[in-house]
């Protein structure tokens, strides 16, 4: 009795521990099949997209944060290559026009009102004649790049030695204008000057390395050599204009590179010869005895007086 009563308190004991040990046993399964039917419901969600390039650094400093200065304001790493603007290409002229040639550095384009302005401008400081001479430009021209270019073939190829010629050599010229927005002769209302398009250079002279000065219209400069200086402008440039054009000019001579039709150029500068040392002496000074201008012209009859009276005139 004893014995039966024993193993039945030992098999319950067995089966309360039996039970036990199943719940943690029934969880862990139920946990697993939990996490085997939420494994592919996270497999399957969208990554996000990528960060676009032009977006800002994440450690960009904010804009309130931002100091101000002319440090860079866009975000992006100083000095980066691949963010950097690409630089204008060079043209044919600016490619040609080197330092060997001419101190032209490129200045930025200009945009004016009706038109005025332009691009590839240089501005023209110096003619190099060798690496030891120039011929500096004052004040400096501002050009658009072909017209610097004709400007500087001009002093090298033909004024230079012009000026050898005359035993010395040139050391500046004198730029009595360039680069002006505004119309034709300064004239309000006028069509745009090719200046406005800087297309177009004054030249007043030459200054000589033994101080002298080649005046362009300096009519005491021998005619021969002013004719010379003609020719070779009204060759290269398409126009030129000078003494005796108009009122304009008299002082100076322009020079530009304006396209006409079919070619056309226009070179009016007229080489005068020097004035006369002495003044032409003026008619001598009417006698005060000297009959009337009608009398004169035999338009006047006398009278009993035997003075002369005009025709019509009273006694």
């Amino acid at each position: 009795m004893n014995s039966s009563a024993d193993t039945m308190a030992r098999k319950r004991s067995a089966l309360w521990h039996a039970r036990r040990l199943r719940l943690p046993c029934l969880v862990l399964a139920a946990v697993s099949a939990a996490l085997v039917m939420v494994t592919p419901v996270r497999a399957s969600v969208p990554l996000p997209r990528p960060r676009p390039v032009e977006a800002p650094r994440l450690d960009a400093t904010p804009d309130a944060a931002r100091p101000e200065g002319p440090g860079d304001v866009s975000g992006e790493a100083p000095g980066d290559a691949a963010t950097a603007a690409p630089a204008p290409e060079m043209s044919a002229c600016r490619k040609a026009l080197t330092q060997d040639i001419a101190i032209a550095p490129s200045i930025p384009p200009i945009r004016g009102a009706g038109g005025c302005g332009g691009e590839d401008l240089v501005r023209l400081e110096a003619v190099v004649l060798s690496p030891t001479q120039r011929v500096a430009v004052k004040p400096a021209a501002i050009l658009r790049c072909a017209m610097a270019a004709a400007v500087a073939e001009w002093v090298r190829a033909d004024m230079a030695p012009l000026a050898a010629g005359l035993g010395t050599t040139l050391s500046e010229l004198d730029n009595f204008d360039s680069f002006e927005c505004r119309g034709r002769n300064r004239v309000k209302g006028a069509k745009l000057s090719e200046h406005g398009r800087a297309n177009a250079l004054d030249v007043r002279g030459l200054k000589l390395a033994n101080g002298g000065t080649l005046g362009l219209t300096d009519r005491t400069v021998p005619r021969p050599v002013r004719e010379k200086v003609l020719a070779t402008v009204c060759a290269r440039f398409r126009t030129v204009l000078g003494p005796g054009s108009d009122w304009y000019h008299e002082d100076h001579i322009h020079l530009d590179l304006a396209e006409r039709r079919n070619g056309f150029k226009l070179c009016n500068w007229g080489v005068y010869d020097p004035l006369p040392a002495v003044a032409p002496l003026l008619p001598a000074a009417r006698p005060d005895d000297a009959p009337p201008r009608e009398a004169a012209a035999g338009s006047a009859t006398p009278d009993g007086d035997g003075d002369a009276k005009a025709p019509g005139a009273r006694p």
